[in-house]
């Protein structure tokens, strides 16, 4: 099995599709959900380990993300 491994601001980028995709919000708001991610150190990690660089994991960081704003 093998799994196409995205460049850290390809990740980015499916992530931000997916919010869009998934929770039907408009890119401007995706924008900033993954910025203030990425500003709360949230995808270090993924900066560190291309291994975490994965449609799969794109899809869970996505819902994550999605799911900590409310909580602001």
């Amino acid at each position: 099995m093998h799994e196409n491994k995205m460049t850290y601001e390809e990740y980015l980028d499916e992530v931000t599709t997916l919010i869009t995709e998934i929770f039907d919000v408009t890119d401007e708001a995706a924008i900033k959900l993954v910025m203030q991610a990425q500003d709360n150190e949230f995808f270090v990690a993924h900066d560190d380990d291309e291994s975490l660089r994965t449609e799969e994991r794109a899809e869970q960081d996505a819902r994550t993300i999605f799911k900590q704003r409310k909580k602001r």
